[in-house]
C-alpha cells in the first residue's frame, strides 16, 4: 500500500526496506491514549504499543515502547538501561527533545535516535503497532522489525498483572 504522507517514522523504515503498513484512524484531542488508539484501529491494547519519553539519572534520555494496556516500570526500565532512576520527562520537554508531539511519538525518525527499551511482551504478537510519529497514523510491522529499525533492546519493562 502505497502512501502520500510519509512521516520521518516511515522514511526510516523504508531506507532499511523494512515492510509495514500504515493505518489512519481519526484524532479526538481529548482521548491521545494508546487504549483509545487500539479501539479505533481495532488491535487489543496489548498490541498497540506507545511511546513514553524517559530520564535515566546516568544516561540521560531514552525511549521506553511499552504495550498500550500496560504501566511503565521505572525501576525496570532503569535496570535494563543501567541507571539507579529513570523518570518520565515533562511534557512540556517532549516535543524540543523528539520533534514529536504526546500522541504521536515514535521511537523512529525522532531528532536524536535515543536508545529504544521495548517490553518484552512486544515479541508476542506476530506484528505491533507503533505511532508513525504523527497523530492519527500507526505504523504497524513484525516486532523483530521494528526492534531492528530502532536497534532497541528487549527487556521486561512493565509491571505484571
Amino acid at each position: 500500500m502505497k502512501h502520500n504522507k510519509k512521516t520521518n517514522a516511515a522514511r526510516r523504515l523504508d531506507e532499511l526496506k523494512i515492510e509495514y503498513r500504515i493505518m489512519e484512524y481519526p484524532v479526538d484531542e481529548e482521548h491521545l491514549d494508546a487504549v483509545h488508539v487500539a479501539a479505533e484501529v481495532g488491535m487489543p491494547a496489548s498490541q498497540v504499543f506507545k511511546t513514553l519519553v524517559v530520564r535515566g539519572d546516568k544516561n540521560g534520555i531514552m525511549f521506553a515502547v511499552i504495550p498500550g494496556d500496560g504501566e511503565l516500570d521505572l525501576k525496570a526500565l532503569a535496570r535494563a538501561s543501567g541507571n539507579k532512576r529513570a523518570e518520565l520527562v515533562h511534557l512540556k520537554e517532549v516535543l524540543p527533545l523528539t520533534g514529536y508531539i504526546r500522541g504521536g511519538c515514535s521511537p523512529l525518525g525522532a531528532k536524536k535516535n535515543y536508545p529504544v527499551y521495548m517490553d518484552e511482551t512486544s515479541n508476542n504478537w506476530p506484528e505491533i503497532a507503533i505511532s508513525a510519529g504523527q497523530r492519527g497514523m500507526q505504523i504497524i510491522a513484525a516486532p523483530a522489525d521494528l526492534q531492528r529499525a530502532t536497534a532497541a533492546m528487549v527487556a521486561p519493562l512493565i509491571f505484571a498483572e
